[in-house]
């Protein structure tokens, strides 16, 4: 054997397989085995290569004495069971920019195929009608575009309809405004602002509870009459019966529709007797390049990973020095805890800058973990693909955030302590935690400018209001009458030189608290603010 074994599980374009070949790896191209068959071979091999369809469980992995890389030609991990991957040091890498641009472009071609009515006018020329004076479209030129989601595909479609002369107008507010004006897009305030103005809405959004369902028949109501979707990211973010409806009544003027709720499909309601729908069966990423770049990114991850080489879009967490990991393992869920907080509380549409400050016996060491951490806290459920602790630092630059860490030696009144500003605009918020006993309990300890000392649990709430009393017992009023029990809470401390009018009070509850219960509180007088976290993993 002249080198590490590889097994191709199943297919992938011939040059990735001549590259893992090229760097003098035995590879065994074994397309059609069973699972019971792969786990009998898989304790001979150091890489494994796979698409969608091979499970890679926690017992194939048990199994897998040699195995140290899993290569997915893709994009989703779901068939991955990451955790025992990362338990055993095995690095799972997959190919997340491989279908961008085929995706960008299946965007285009369906907007295209719906303005001037393409699927119709082929289905009536091969059926021997010439309808020219009935298939007459619309122009791109001069339209206004709205783009929903404005991470990797999101920009490349911008791109390529500013090539058409459109007007780009997008929301996500995890993209900086330096980012906007760099691609001459307009930055929406709110999706209600791209509603109301485009004549075209794409979506490129991640599948999230706040995104799914996101285009219902409040937010159909609210856009222009006429106005054509497409949707070539995920089926859950549009609600298929309040589609049909506002199609039946004109207020939408198209549809097109690469992706599905449930897939694979063959019966839809909008399948049928729509002329302005156009569907695809979801072949967004279904291009000869696009699975050919797949299998040849993934190889080349297979390749660093037994070479010693960087693993650039590796999933599971990068190589950290045991000596680090033992101190710094403990506050990589707090970092990122509080990179979720800081982003919950940031005000703006847009996120310019994020700083994090390490304190105490932290700063000694190699830190650059404990701001992934945080970045990943920050951008999860906020981007087109899942975050992780290699991939956070690419996600935040083509957004446009700047990332700086500082660190200092000394900290005040803890051991160790995390700082974590987030820039949105004018305006920035810190909040500040660390880790406490022997089991590093992670703690929450600043936010809004405002101390406490409150353990961090699953679901926390923060709200800010005039400081005065009877306003705790308001709050467990309200959760109470929803059946949700507070776990605990803790008042916040004006710290010296404050405004003495404010307090804030911060919550964890056994269960989520729901937009309505903080809408609620909202309506009591002397509250100002009120927010929700999830802080499961």
């Amino acid at each position: 054997m002249n080198g590490p074994r590889v097994l191709v599980a199943e297919p992938i374009a011939d040059t990735g397989v001549e590259l893992l070949r090229a760097h003098g790896f035995e590879v065994d191209v074994a397309t059609d085995l069973d699972a019971g068959a792969l786990a009998e071979r898989i304790g001979d091999y150091d890489g494994l290569l796979i698409r969608s369809a091979t499970q890679v469980t926690a017992d194939l992995i048990a199994r897998a004495d040699r195995l140290k890389v899993v290569g997915r030609a893709g994009i989703g991990v779901d068939n991955v069971d990451v955790a025992a991957a990362t338990k055993r040091g095995i690095v799972v890498a997959n190919a997340p920019q491989s279908n961008v641009v085929a995706a960008a472009e299946h965007t285009m071609a369906l907007m295209l195929a719906l303005a001037r009515n393409v699927p119709r006018a082929h289905a009536s020329l091969t059926a021997g009608r010439w309808e020219r004076s009935k298939l007459g479209g619309a122009e791109l030129y001069e339209k206004t575009l709205g783009v929903l989601g404005f991470g990797r595909i999101g920009q490349l479609v911008a791109h390529r309809a500013r090539g058409f002369g459109m007007n780009v107008l997008a929301f996500d507010p995890f993209v900086s405004a330096e980012r906007f004006r760099e691609l001459g897009v307009e930055r929406a305030e709110s999706p209600d602002e791209v509603y109301a103005r485009a004549d075209f809405i794409t979506l490129h959004l991640p599948r999230t509870e706040e995104t799914r369902g996101i285009l219902n028949s409040g937010a159909f109501a609210k856009m222009r009459d006429g106005v054509r979707v497409v949707n070539c990211a995920r089926g859950e973010l549009i609600v298929d019966a309040d589609l049909k409806e506002a199609l039946d009544a004109g207020k939408v003027g198209g549809a097109a529709l690469d992706v599905f709720a449930q897939e694979p499909i063959t019966e839809h309601p909008l399948f049928d007797g729509y002329e302005n729908v156009v569907v695809t069966p979801h072949l967004g990423a279904s291009t000869t390049e696009a699975q050919d770049r797949a299998g040849i990114q993934t190889a080349e991850q297979v390749v660093a990973a037994l070479t010693g080489g960087v693993v650039t879009t590796a999933v599971n967490i990068p190589a950290v020095a045991p000596e680090d990991m033992e101190v710094l393992g403990p506050f990589v869920p707090l970092c990122e805890q509080l990179g979720r907080i800081g982003m919950a509380l940031a005000q703006g549409s847009s996120v310019d800058a994020v700083e994090v400050e390490l304190l105490g016996h932290l700063a000694e060491r190699d830190t650059r973990l404990l701001s992934l951490a945080v970045l990943k806290g920050m951008l999860s459920g906020h981007t087109e693909e899942e975050v992780n602790l290699v991939n956070a630092p690419s996600l935040a630059e083509e957004r446009g955030i700047d990332v700086a860490e500082s660190k200092r030696t000394t900290a005040r009144d803890f051991t160790d302590l995390v700082r974590v500003g987030v820039t949105t605009g004018e305006e920035s918020v810190r909040v500040v935690g660390t880790t406490i006993g022997q089991r590093h309990r992670p703690h929450l300890l600043e936010a809004w400018g405002q101390r406490f000392n409150i353990q961090l649990e699953g679901h926390l709430t923060l709200l800010r209001y005039s400081d005065v009393p009877g306003m705790v017992g308001r709050v467990g009023t309200v959760l109470g009458e929803r059946g949700i029990n507070i776990a605990s809470m803790a008042v916040g401390r004006r710290p010296e030189g404050a405004d003495e009018g404010t307090a804030a009070m911060a919550i964890t509850t056994d269960a989520a608290v729901p937009r309505a219960a903080l809408d609620e509180i909202l309506t009591l007088e002397g509250f100002t603010d009120a927010r929700s976290v999830d802080l499961t993993p």
